[in-house]
């Protein structure tokens, strides 16, 4: 039996001179082809009139990096990464593959703003802001802003929407280019190229004291927050940390791998935050308020577990105070094995006859604190309904009138930190 020389094969393809187009005959294109696309030639009728025009591959290895910073909008039809998402995504037929591949494209690796994600980003983070806050406000109406921002911030921070963009599937590349398949997520983590290119803008005022050094040291309360800092209730400009002196490896490892994260985390946001911009502008609000519900505040957040009180006691009894109610009294409900190695203690708080709160714990003096704690928790935890009513859905063409809920008067401690 005869033994096959591939690579005499090989170097037919990687030696072949080029010649006119008008001289190439139909042998030799399908030469060129790949095997599926040849045999699928043969198996069709009328097959001069059937196939394209092909020519032989008329650029060298030199001019494989492509020039621009970024895919061409035409390479996007071609990606069957780009289409696996759409379709994985169950993206509505309005929008096309094209503003797709722009989605994944960070400012940081194209500073056009003509084709980065830089401003569907903005109307997306809006828009996913917007509804994030108003389904808390309406579903929790007594929740402090402490809580409140730690609650949007699990909704819709960088580092929730980098787990919502994994889960769908999305790879990215560091090394953006013209050549890159456009179903990537092309990014560097440069940060000077970065901030340069105004990805990691905030909303919100600047803070005078954070120019003046030493300004850490100015107290930041909840209502100066609200009015200065971002959505999220963090500032727009980090303040540097003090210089130290020399550092061990160790510690130059953890904070550049922070840095990374941190990039990283902002990155996949954009995209996410991207993504809902595209669908509203090409889909319409209901679109896109729908595709925000079902990947972003459907997830799970247990708020309960956010509250941290120094004084639940006194908190407590303020909160009575307040609102007209009996003075709360700790009551011992049960126990168990007071003189063994594991007591076990049941307190509850009562208002009157009402019970306002329950605790198990270990020693009483515990099992009244949690119970207080509970109390509390039930208090501001309290909600109309598992889904109710916000103002978006006023929107709807042949909605019923809006009627405010209630919302609660405010905190009684306020953390002055």
């Amino acid at each position: 039996m005869k033994r096959l020389r591939l690579e005499r094969w090989c170097g037919q393809l990687t030696h072949a001179r080029p010649r006119a187009a008008s001289s190439f005959t139909l042998r030799q294109a399908e030469r060129h082809l790949p095997l599926r696309a040849s045999s699928r030639l043969y198996s069709t009728e009328g097959l001069a009139e059937s196939v394209p025009p092909v020519g032989p591959p008329t650029h060298s290895l030199e001019d494989a990096r492509s020039p621009y910073p970024s895919p061409l909008s035409e390479q996007a039809l071609k990606s069957a990464k780009l289409s696996a998402l759409h379709a994985r995504l169950c993206l509505p037929a309005k929008l096309p593959l094209q503003t797709l591949a722009r989605t994944l494209v960070d400012a940081s690796a194209d500073e056009n703003p003509d084709f980065n994600n830089a401003n569907l980003g903005f109307v997306g983070k809006a828009i996913i802001n917007y509804h994030a806050s108003e389904m808390l406000i309406a579903k929790y109406p007594r929740l402090p802003m402490a809580v409140l921002f730690e609650a949007m911030r699990a909704y819709a921070g960088p580092e929730s929407l980098y787990q919502v963009a994994k889960q769908w599937g999305v790879e990215n590349t560091m090394h953006p280019g013209g050549e890159v398949d456009p179903g990537f997520l092309q990014w560097t983590d440069d940060p000077a190229r970065a901030d340069a290119c105004g990805r990691n803008q905030k909303w919100g005022f600047d803070r005078p004291e954070d120019h003046v050094e030493g300004g850490e040291k100015f107290r930041r309360g909840w209502s100066s927050r609200v009015v200065y800092d971002d959505e999220f209730g963090q500032r727009l400009h980090e303040i540097p940390a003090p210089k130290r002196g020399f550092k061990i490896p160790d510690e130059i490892v953890a904070e550049r791998r922070m840095e990374y994260e941190k990039a990283r985390n902002i990155t996949y946001s954009s995209f996410v935050r991207a993504l809902v911009g595209a669908i509203y502008l090409h889909c319409g609000r209901e679109t896109a308020k729908s595709f925000v519900k079902a990947h972003i505040l459907s997830r799970s957040l247990d708020i309960d577990k956010m509250f941290t009180f120094k004084a639940p006691l006194m908190e407590l009894s303020k909160l009575c105070a307040r609102e007209g109610f009996e003075r709360p009294v700790a009551r011992l409900e049960s126990e168990t094995g007071r003189l063994s190695r594991s007591p076990v203690f049941v307190v509850g708080i009562y208002s009157g006859k009402d019970k306002l709160g329950e605790g198990v714990a270990h020693s009483l003096n515990y099992a009244r604190w949690t119970a207080g704690m509970n109390a509390l928790k039930a208090w501001y935890l309290y909600s109309p309904g598992a889904d109710p009513r916000v103002p978006s859905d006023v929107l709807v063409e042949g909605a019923k009138p809006w009627k405010p809920p209630y919302i609660d008067i405010g905190e009684l401690i306020i953390d002055p930190r």
